[in-house]
């Protein structure tokens, strides 16, 4: 990386400088979506851009939002590359039939003639006891459907890349953003660059277990590392990056190495990412499995917004240890003593950090 691309920004900050480079380069691009133009701009993702493009190009839309998806799917068709924001991952429930019965099918009813260059930003993650309606993490239902790709990067180079990369494919991409995501800091080239869509990451290599992760989980994993190494044990960690289409020959590759597989999703466990991550594994190389694969997902209950509820609800870095020293048939008292090092936050547990003050 040369001198100046060594600079800071936030995943808020690369998303938004995504957003502007796509807007500045094709004029077909516009973005749309509910506050996007709000003195907030959807956690800072779409700040400045209306007044740089106008509101003919970086607007705020209506609580329609089938019939706004509609709208979007038409421009695509057209030649168009709109890029749709729904602040809340639950509010894309309202334009199902448009995002799966359209969006997705449009290229294959038309034998490859038709495509609908389409992004969907979704916002998903906990926070602030917004509960069973306003907090949930559907990467899995989006991943079932044939014709979507989804992406759920979980760094700012990441971010910035496969935006861009998204704004510039030739059919629908959803993309889902961790709110909690927002205010982490990362090196962020300069300039238009793609990250691959399709293309997992190893972010920190090792030989004891696999640790397959992708958006927030993916920061709670190498929390964990920097604890299980001081006790001697190198996990290697995969990003995942894109959930559809998933990169399981990087997958593949790092159980044979390891013998081992833990994986961290955001989801719920029964037919989430993996359930799925697990399948293809036991499918491609069983036989070099050392012991069962494990899960760390959210619980089967709705989301629930009681502080008590929630503490034992969301998985983590503690998790994470402890799936990795009991796969490496660690004794209890051992696993107390790498626990006793997780620093406790003296914050509300539903909340990031205290520049997130709300209300999204």
């Amino acid at each position: 990386m040369s001198m100046q691309d060594k600079r800071l920004l936030t995943y808020a900050q690369a998303i938004q400088e995504a957003l502007d480079l796509c807007l500045e380069k094709d004029s077909g691009v516009f973005v749309v979506g509910e506050g996007v133009p709000d003195p907030k701009g959807i956690f800072g993702t779409t700040l400045n851009l209306p007044e740089k493009y106008g509101k003919q190009r970086v607007m705020d839309m209506p609580v329609s939002e089938n019939a706004l998806t509609g709208v979007c799917i038409g421009a695509a068709l057209r030649g168009m590359r709109p890029v749709m924001t729904h602040q809340r991952v639950d509010f894309s429930f309202l334009a199902l039939d448009q995002i799966i019965n359209n969006a997705a099918k449009w290229h294959f009813m038309f034998g490859g003639q038709a495509d609908v260059p389409l992004v969907i930003r979704l916002i998903i993650g906990r926070g602030w006891g917004q509960g069973a309606q306003h907090s949930q993490s559907l990467q899995a239902l989006y991943a079932h459907i044939p014709g979507l790709k989804v992406i759920m990067p979980a760094t700012p180079c990441d971010a910035k890349g496969m935006m861009i990369a998204a704004v510039q494919d030739n059919n629908p991409v959803i993309c889902l953003e961790h709110r909690w995501l927002s205010n982490i800091s990362d090196h962020v080239p300069q300039g238009f660059y793609e990250v691959p869509l399709g293309q997992a990451k190893v972010i920190k290599e090792g030989n004891d277990v696999t640790i397959v992760t992708c958006s927030y989980m993916t920061i709670e994993a190498i929390k964990a590392c920097r604890l299980l190494e001081d006790q001697g044990i190198y996990p290697e960690v995969i990003d995942l990056r894109t959930i559809k289409p998933m990169d399981m020959r990087l997958i593949r590759d790092s159980v044979q190495k390891t013998g081992r597989l833990i994986v961290a999703d955001l989801g719920w466990k029964t037919g989430g990412i993996a359930a799925e991550v697990v399948a293809g594994v036991a499918e491609e190389c069983f036989s070099e499995l050392k012991e069962a694969p494990r899960r760390i997902c959210l619980k089967d209950i709705p989301t629930p917004s009681s502080p008590a509820l929630t503490k034992e609800y969301y998985p983590g870095a503690i998790d994470i240890i402890k799936s990795v020293m009991e796969s490496l048939k660690k004794n209890q008292s051992d696993i107390d003593k790498v626990l006793q090092n997780v620093k406790s936050e003296d914050k509300p547990h539903d909340v990031p950090d205290s520049s997130f003050t709300g209300p999204f």
